[in-house]
């Protein structure tokens, strides 16, 4: 089931979408990443009631702002629908796009739930402004819904007053759905269940909840989670924000590369002593099998989809500033028989839940987190990214994640979710997730 706040058959005239090429600081043509800057782009995004739009990587990416279409949906349909009212927009569009590179032209951000069940559903968010960077070029869409092209915008034209991300002030966190103590209980009996033969691998999430003194400033969490987490892709769609370091689907010209994370261990901040644990990381019976699973899960979902795929032998480990994590990229080649030429959504659809966020087997997995887990996850380890016109996009996972409340903007609540597997520990998986909500935490705070 599928909504719009603004359906496209409503509009007053179809969408008009306009991209002409733009210089920000850093850019330098024919040297990709030279001289970019994360803040580059999030700079640009204005104070505003309605969460910003962004997914941003080493400098390079999208940010966005204003909401002209909101497309929202539900149910086990909810990736099929959300791209069909897409292309119903899409079909009624003007459409002049001076820059031709991925992320130029149209282009829609999403924000899906994990869970088919959950009333978190999902999300597609059409922005009546969209900045973005790609290898030294940057660029600039307008979309609006009009009966002609007007002229050639400017950043000027569309930028507002120049106000500083405010600080959150003092952070206060409580108990989320499960408090600590329980949530080691929820660990020992999904342990039970792997030894019984009733799962494989099964993931668990929780969550804490941050209450901010002052009214949170998300592109002040943006700032801090970039700078601190270059290597993951920043984001923020309808108020959920975070640093993944998963990319669930990136789909680009035929050409399709998935990300999988499993198996983590944290960090000392001694860098001789984390040389020491990413050895033991990379040869621990434990760590790797949850690796397997997830690698397993992701090449199987491709498969049909590619007419080749690689899949690598062996993990490399990931390194990023609180955990290090077992780290596999998976790539293949568009043009399996059964399915022509999908979408990114499509196949985000087709690879969630991946193993490295639910479990294997799917379905026993998944049956076992509605029964034990003891919250509703919304969004979070549910995709989250954008699409353009020819349904090329990238699509994480919402980890590393919190989402803020509408109705209380001092309210975040923050999640973080580990692997089980029959050699897990209870108090080792708490500890796990307490580093995994180290980078909201610290994105949260004013030091």
């Amino acid at each position: 089931m599928s909504t719009l706040a603004t359906p496209a058959d409503h509009l007053p005239h179809p969408l008009v979408v306009r991209t002409v090429a733009l210089d920000l600081p850093g850019d330098r043509a024919g040297a990709p990443g030279a001289g970019a800057d994360p803040a580059d782009l999030l700079d640009l995004l204005p104070a505003a009631d309605v969460p910003p739009l962004a997914w941003v990587r080493r400098g390079d990416g999208l940010v966005a702002w204003g909401e002209l279409l909101r497309i929202e949906v539900s149910g086990a349909d909810r990736f099929a629908d959300a791209e069909a009212a897409w292309r119903d927009v899409l079909a009624r569009a003007v459409v002049r796009d001076e820059v031709q590179v991925p992320g130029s032209g149209p282009v829609a951000f999403g924000s899906f739930a994990f869970d088919d069940e959950s009333a978190a559903g999902g999300v597609v968010i059409v922005p009546r402004v969209v900045v973005g960077r790609r290898g030294g070029r940057a660029w600039l869409t307008t979309i609006s819904a009009g009966a002609a092209l007007g002229p050639a915008p400017t950043l000027a034209d569309v930028l507002g007053p120049r106000v500083a991300p405010a600080s959150p002030g003092e952070v206060r966190y409580e108990d989320g759905a499960v408090g600590a103590d329980a949530w080691r209980q929820v660990v020992a009996t999904a342990i039970a269940a792997v030894r019984d033969g009733s799962v494989e691998k099964v993931v668990l999430a929780r969550d804490v909840v941050a209450r901010t003194q002052h009214p949170l400033d998300v592109r002040w969490a943006l700032h801090r989670l970039a700078d601190g987490y270059p290597s993951c892709w920043t984001f923020s769609v309808d108020g959920l924000l975070g640093a993944t370091p998963e990319l669930l689907v990136r789909s680009e010209k035929g050409l399709v590369t998935s990300r999988v994370l499993a198996g983590t261990i944290r960090r000392t901040g001694d860098d001789d002593a984390d040389v020491a644990r990413a050895a033991i990381l990379a040869h621990s019976s434990k760590d790797l099998e949850e690796h397997e699973y997830a690698v397993q899960s992701v090449a199987q979902a491709l498969e049909p989809f590619c007419s080749s795929t690689n899949v690598p032998d062996v993990p490399f480990v990931l390194h990023l500033p609180n955990v290090l994590h077992l780290a596999s990229d998976v790539t293949g080649v568009l043009g399996g028989e059964a399915h022509g030429h999908p979408s990114s959504l499509a196949l985000a659809a087709a690879l969630h839940p991946t193993a490295a966020v639910c479990g294997t087997p799917t379905a026993a997995a998944r049956a076992l987190i509605r029964h034990i887990e003891g919250m509703d996850r919304a969004r979070y380890a549910g995709p989250v990214g954008w699409f353009g016109a020819d349904g090329d996009g990238e699509w994480g996972i919402a980890l590393r994640s919190a989402q803020t409340s509408p109705q209380d903007p001092h309210r975040v609540r923050l999640f973080a979710g580990c692997g089980i597997v029959a050699a897990s520990d209870p108090t080792a998986e708490l500890a796990e997730s307490e580093a995994k909500l180290v980078p909201m935490r610290t994105a949260l705070a004013t030091d």
